[in-house]
């Protein structure tokens, strides 16, 4: 599978990055037994959809993935759906858009538009932590996350980008704070893209957010390969954050920047 982180801060944009947005990609074969790249997109913040533009043409995006519902995960839905239902060639197929809860409802209301719009460009699926699904080679399993609103962490197995390989993992956690699932989620995987918007002796809230600690001590419980920070907003020093995680984890560890490519 191949990363392209496409948006890394949290709660806003920042000013060299969207807000978060992450697209995943894997080598599989079509309905004809042909080979082909799928391609799903985890969150769609500010930003997200011009990141997009330069690494992946919409039209070929295989599904959407919404770890929750916050603006800063969300609001560049709007964008996909303009440029699928409008695009000139003629109105793309429909895609699957999996998040936990009523996704329709709240485009709609970022959209602002009319109260009876279905958004045909995509269909909803209101995921919960214990779902599954695939998409072309890559199999979806859903945790559950522990933050403000309803949250899920995504545990991604599919094929090495090395041949010799065979499947790796990759978990994404979403939003949260220490919680059973996202543990579970990130158990021995390859690649763990983990949140970790706080900072160690500024940010003194529980159940919104990991910091540099957590997040590694969680990496260590968990025995990942690999952790790749995310989710720091503009203020935040990524250095500070990973010298904190450094202290509970000691694997391969960095923060996440917009642009950026991951060979898992």
């Amino acid at each position: 599978m191949k990363l392209t982180i496409l948006g890394c801060t949290g709660s806003m944009s920042g000013p060299t990055s969207p807000s978060s947005s992450y697209l995943l990609q894997a080598q599989g074969l079509d309905d004809d037994g042909k080979p082909r790249e799928y391609s799903l997109v985890m969150d769609l913040g500010s930003g997200a959809m011009g990141q997009m533009l330069a690494h992946l043409d919409p039209a070929r995006l295989d599904a959407v993935l919404f770890s929750h519902l916050h603006a800063d995960h969300c609001v560049d839905i709007v964008g996909l759906h303009v440029y699928r239902k409008w695009h000139p060639n003629g109105r793309l197929p429909q895609i699957p858009v999996y998040g936990p809860g009523d996704v329709r409802s709240r485009t709609r209301a970022i959209d602002g538009g009319e109260p009876d719009n279905q958004y045909t460009a995509f269909d909803f699926v209101d995921v919960q932590p214990g779902s599954s699904f695939d998409v072309g080679p890559m199999h979806i399993e859903v945790f559950e996350a522990y933050h403000t609103i309803p949250a899920v962490a995504f545990r991604v197995t599919g094929p090495s980008e090395d041949p010799d390989k065979g499947d790796v993992v990759l978990t994404y956690s979403g939003d949260t704070d220490v919680c059973e699932g996202v543990a579970q989620a990130a158990r021995n995987v390859d690649f763990f893209l983990c949140e970790a918007a706080f900072e160690d002796g500024r940010d003194p809230y529980r159940g919104v957010h990991l910091n540099g600690q957590r997040a590694g001590e969680l990496a260590a419980g968990a025995n990942v390969s690999r952790l790749v920070l995310t989710h720091l907003q503009p203020w935040t020093d990524p250095e500070i954050v990973m010298a904190h995680a450094a202290k509970e984890y000691s694997g391969d560890i960095s923060c996440a920047r917009a642009g950026e490519v991951y060979e898992v």
